[in-house]
């Protein structure tokens, strides 16, 4: 699997500082509420600094002054945090840009071939692509076999095959043919591409807030009117004492109480998420995706290509009692000279390779019989009337009864010994009569019993869902240790799998490639297709992955995890650091006029004065040093959710009590020659 290396580089780190200033506009500031009352606080200290006496202001000149500066670096850091996180996107998108360009494209008209521009391409014409050419536009190829470089828009340098029929037919404008030539229809119109859509996404321009961050947004932005209603009465409380409280000071004291650290980092944290799924060849159509990846309760995988290898090659011909091998693979490659898919294509190379030979011309102006979820079957209808059929033991054993035929001796015991052995049997049969069987070998991917372990400890159930028969699919489970399995499985099946689990408050995840897979996918919470597989799988999913790894499903649920655990875990670090906030700015404010408060200083600041400015410097510097772990993210190890609940109060909620302790006493030290 190849991941992508997201880097800050100089470029990216001096946009951020330029749009940071760009984003103290008013009419941006207000869409993160906490920043912005840190801003208003900002322009009245700054009117207060011209024009001190406005209220009847006593405090020097040089604090206001400072206090001005330091709130404006406030909201700059947030504002940088949160440039920052967008500019890697952006960075990205310019790159894809410079992927996306005119192409010339040889269409196909009814008076032949004509070369016109890609832009001119419209959803369902078809164009030919050979060997050196740029693929022009979305789409599937409807003839031909070849070799497609898809680094522009994966970043492999390997080469993907893509041919027609199968789930690996869907190709992607901007790419290159290397070898041979491909028929293509093209499935979308200009500006819709998946290109574009990519450029659109890792931007940030249709970027919504989850449901988590709204939830949190508003627990911040209630948190602020709730301290901001505070700070206005609290002059009439000191009133009473006698007490005089400077502006300066109540903006100080409020910055300081309401939660700047999150409101400042919480909108980058959620880029910053997105930005790692990306990092890993995962294009997420929404933040909601990402987020609810690190929610999942139980992921549904395809055995074939996602727990195997997924190339089932025909490795032996098994015959049926009173039938010979040779002529199993007679009637296996007449059924198989039409089957495009990899299946079809091994029985003719074993054949080749044992050195036996079929009657070619008996299949000539055959009907083809394509393979379909609900047949489970496929073949050909010969011109004799004869029909010829392989495909899954069970559905061909019914097709055969069905015809007045009978199953031969000791054919099931044949299919149950490939299955046993993790193989999956295909039956051969023409009409009444069942020949034997075709030996399909897969391997379970190394790791994968690790991996699944790994979902355990995370408290994630995995379902295998296969269209073998239960021996193989117990095998193959078994094998690679997944909870449960759904044999003979068919399109509805998945679907009603998924729909028991959310029955059930769970949230359900899924791999798929193929259009059988596209409503299981769109019912799913998160839906990940290959992006090798078809245009459906793609446009029902929420997730593409452009390596096609269906097992990266498992990175994506840890990365989810890590975008919730990040923002869990600064969210307490803001909270628990403002306690430290309070005694240092409460007792400055009360205990010249009620000496008994100075027991609440315990960290002995020199002065009122240096005690707000200290404190409210260290509200400022937190932001700019917690955005490394906000744009990587907290690590993340699998384990139940109660330890990781209490790891994560010990080292930021404790953490975030004894830090500005520390870091306010020593800003204090530092300050109190100023004031």
């Amino acid at each position: 699997m190849s991941t992508r290396k997201s880097t800050l580089s100089r470029e990216i780190v001096s946009q951020a500082v330029k749009q940071a200033f760009v984003k103290l506009d008013p009419r941006i500031m207000m869409r993160n509420p906490v920043m912005f009352v840190v801003e208003v606080g900002f322009l009245i200290t700054l009117f207060l600094l011209f024009v001190p006496n406005a209220f009847g202001g006593t405090v020097t000149t040089g604090f206001n002054a400072s206090v001005a500066l330091v709130l404006l670096f406030t909201v700059l850091f947030a504002n940088f945090a949160e440039a920052l996180a967008e500019g890697r996107g952006k960075a990205q998108a310019d790159s894809l840009k410079k992927t996306k360009k005119e192409i010339s494209a040889n269409k196909v008209t009814g008076q032949g071939v004509k070369t016109v521009s890609s832009t001119e391409l419209r959803k369902g014409d078809v164009v030919i692509v050979a060997q050196g050419e740029m693929i022009p536009g979305d789409g599937e190829v409807i003839e031909g076999l070849a070799s497609v470089d898809e680094s522009a828009i994966t970043g492999e340098s390997a080469p993907v095959i893509k041919e027609a029929g199968g789930d690996f037919s869907s190709v992607t404008g901007g790419t290159r043919v290397i070898s041979d030539q491909i028929k293509v229809r093209i499935t979308s119109d200009p500006g819709e591409s998946f290109l574009d859509r990519m450029i659109s996404l890792v931007e940030g321009a249709k970027r919504q807030k989850t449901p988590n961050e709204i939830a949190l947004n508003t627990v911040l932005v209630s948190l602020t009117i709730i301290f901001l209603l505070v700070v206005i009465t609290l002059p009439f409380f000191a009133d009473y004492l006698n007490i005089r409280l400077e502006i300066p000071v109540l903006i100080a004291l409020l910055v300081c109480l309401i939660p700047t650290t999150i409101g400042g980092l919480l909108s980058a944290i959620g880029i910053a998420g997105m930005d790692r799924v990306t990092q890993f060849n995962v294009l997420a159509m929404s933040g909601k995706a990402v987020e609810a990846s690190g929610d999942i309760n139980t992921i549904i995988l395809d055995k074939t290509g996602t727990i195997t290898y997924g190339n089932r090659m025909a490795s032996e011909f098994v015959p049926a009692e009173n039938y010979s091998a040779q002529e199993v693979a007679m009637w296996a490659a007449i059924s198989s000279v039409k089957d495009e898919t990899p299946e079809g294509r091994s029985v003719l190379e074993l054949l080749n390779k044992q050195g036996l030979s079929f009657p070619e011309k008996l299949a000539e102006g055959a009907e083809f019989i394509e393979f379909k979820a609900e047949t489970r079957m496929s073949g050909v209808d010969l011109q004799d009337g004869r029909k010829v059929r392989k495909g899954a033991v069970d559905a061909v054993k019914q097709w055969v009864a069905e015809q007045g035929g009978f199953i031969p001796k000791g054919f099931q015991e044949s299919s149950d010994a490939i299955a046993s052995a993790g193989g999956t049997p295909l039956a051969v049969a023409v009409d009444q009569t069942i020949f034997g069987l075709i030996y399909l070998k897969d391997t379970v991917k190394p790791g994968m019993r690790e991996r699944f372990d790994q979902m355990r400890k995370m408290g994630i159930k995995t379902i295998m869902c296969t269209g073998d028969n239960p021996l193989t699919a117990a095998t193959i489970a078994a094998e690679a240790g997944v909870d449960a399995f759904i044999a003979e499985s068919k399109p509805e099946d998945k679907i009603a799998v998924i729909r028991r689990e959310q029955a059930e408050g769970k949230l359900v995840a899924m791999t798929g490639d193929g259009t059988n897979d596209a409503p299981a996918l769109a019912q799913a919470d998160v839906g990940i297709a290959m992006n090798s597989g078809t245009v459906a799988a793609k446009e029902a999913a929420n997730m593409v992955d452009l390596d096609s790894d269906p097992s990266k499903i498992i990175e994506v649920v840890s990365i989810g995890k890590q975008l919730l655990m990040t923002r869990g875990a600064l969210t307490t670090f803001s909270i628990a650091n403002d306690i430290a906030k309070y005694f240092a700015i409460i007792p400055a404010m009360f205990m010249v006029a009620i000496p008994e408060m100075k027991v609440l200083n315990i960290m002995g600041l020199h002065s009122p004065l240096s005690a707000i400015l200290s404190a409210l410097i260290f509200n400022a510097i937190i932001i700019p040093l917690l955005i490394p772990l906000a744009m990587k993210g907290v690590a993340y190890k699998p384990m139940s959710s109660s330890r990781l609940l209490s790891r994560n109060l010990l080292i930021y909620g404790l953490g975030g009590v004894i830090v500005p302790f520390i870091g306010i006493k020593l800003i204090d030290l530092l300050v109190q020659f100023m004031v």
